[in-house]
């Protein structure tokens, strides 16, 4: 079965660069930091909000227009947005484009997510080596919770576990979904694990791995990697999103400039999209018909058809800059980006007069300034989280693309 999208806010990132280096010589190695529990079966629970079989050819059923569980639906829409050179966090209000709230945290936040049960919101805090709780309903933060290195912060199907992505550790740890108490670590083949999502029946978990140009395949009930993908050295994987039919995994690639495809069954390369310089971010359509990717290094928007597996539009963002992360609104008509290079967060707006819901051209965007940067780039990383709609967590990116890596022959489909 599979996981619906988290129903209470969208996910995004930026990130800083880092150097390339050719892949590690395969290894897994698990040490337990106490007893691991026993699998626990991927079973529905009784509550709207938990895994539910959605309909096998569109698993992103549960992400349609209004489509909130009871405990958020009633919350004031606010967009969360952490700023990693100024270690702060601005709360915005997405009907009047405004900062409402800003408060500072620790040392490099880098995203916002959901927990499963949707009661908090954490805040990753990389080099600070904590996660703040906020209240969703007040939007203020609680007392910090130590967490060694978590960059990102995904939740298993079944809740069962919170699964913090320790990037410069090269690591995914399971931890107490509630408590946030460390359970097992795994150690990963490849180095810097960032961003994942799960096979329509949730029990494998694809992972890319920025800085080795490689995917993992983890088995998370059993605490191993099934596989490591290769899509070349020279290459930085991003975000992973499944497509609406749940039998391919897309995944962005920064420097070869598009997004790799993924047999969801096979775990083999059987194809490459090209997008624009810097793929980044993406962003599944509430209709399920479409992929959006955000392209980094050109400031550009790829529109991609899941049914053709092809670019069938493609947006410049209004004004220029580099659209980073960010995610769609819970009604299907915005795009949220980020404009790291100018400091602002820009809603894009669909054209609802000349095509339907979540598949018209961007009219004009609005920016919302941001406090402007302290550093050159590159650039540390940004999420973009948002009340209101699902999504998993997004991808990562560096400040400047470069021309794409030759790529190794895709496997068979």
């Amino acid at each position: 079965m599979r996981l619906p999208r988290m129903t209470i806010m969208l996910g995004a990132v930026a990130v800083a660069a880092a150097s390339c280096g050719s892949p590690p010589a395969p290894m897994v190695a698990d040490h337990a930091a106490a007893p691991p529990p026993k699998p626990l079966p991927l079973k529905p629970r009784p509550h709207r909000h938990a895994p539910v079989a959605a309909h096998p050819t569109d698993v992103y059923a549960h992400d349609r227009p209004g489509m909130l569980s009871p405990r958020v639906a009633k919350l004031t829409p606010r967009v969360y947005v952490p700023n990693s050179e100024s270690d702060t966090v601005d709360v915005i209000d997405p009907r009047t484009y405004r900062v409402v709230r800003r408060f500072r945290v620790g040392a490099l936040p880098q995203h916002v997510v959901p927990s499963w049960d949707l009661k908090t919101l954490w805040i990753n805090e990389n080099q600070g080596n904590q996660l703040v709780p906020i209240n969703p309903v007040t939007g203020r933060p609680g007392k910090p919770v130590p967490v060694d290195d978590p960059y990102n912060l995904y939740f298993t199907p079944d809740g069962s576990y919170a699964l913090v992505m320790a990037e410069r550790n090269n690591r995914l740890d399971f931890r107490d979904p509630h408590t946030m108490r460390l359970i097992r670590s795994l150690d990963m083949p490849c180095r810097g694990i960032n961003h994942g999502d799960f096979t329509a029946d949730g029990s494998v978990f694809l992972a890319s791995c920025e800085f080795s140009g490689q995917i993992v395949a983890i088995d998370w009930q059993r605490h191993r990697v099934k596989k490591v993908i290769g899509v070349g050295s020279g290459n930085m994987p991003q975000d992973v999103k499944l497509s609406s039919d749940g039998r391919r995994f897309y995944v962005a690639d920064m420097m070869a400039g598009g997004v790799w495809i993924i047999n969801a069954t096979t775990f083999r390369r059987v194809g490459f999209l090209r997008t624009g310089a810097g793929a980044h971010g993406l962003y599944v359509s509430r209709d399920s018909r479409r992929l959006y990717v955000s392209n980094r290094g050109e400031g550009t928007v790829s529109v991609v058809s899941f049914a053709t597996r092809k670019v069938v539009e493609q947006w410049r963002i209004p004004g220029g800059g580099s659209p980073d992360m960010g995610g769609v609104s819970a009604d299907g008509k915005q795009l949220w980006v980020r404009k790291v290079r100018r400091s602002r967060l820009c809603p894009i707006h669909h054209d609802r007069k000349t095509a339907p819901q979540d598949q018209g051209r961007p009219g004009a965007a609005r920016p919302v300034h941001l406090p402007p940067a302290r550093t050159p780039l590159p650039r540390p990383h940004r999420r973009v989280p948002m009340i209101g709609p699902p999504q998993g967590p997004a991808g990562r990116s560096i400040g400047v693309a470069a021309r794409p890596h030759s790529r190794p022959r895709d496997d068979a489909a």
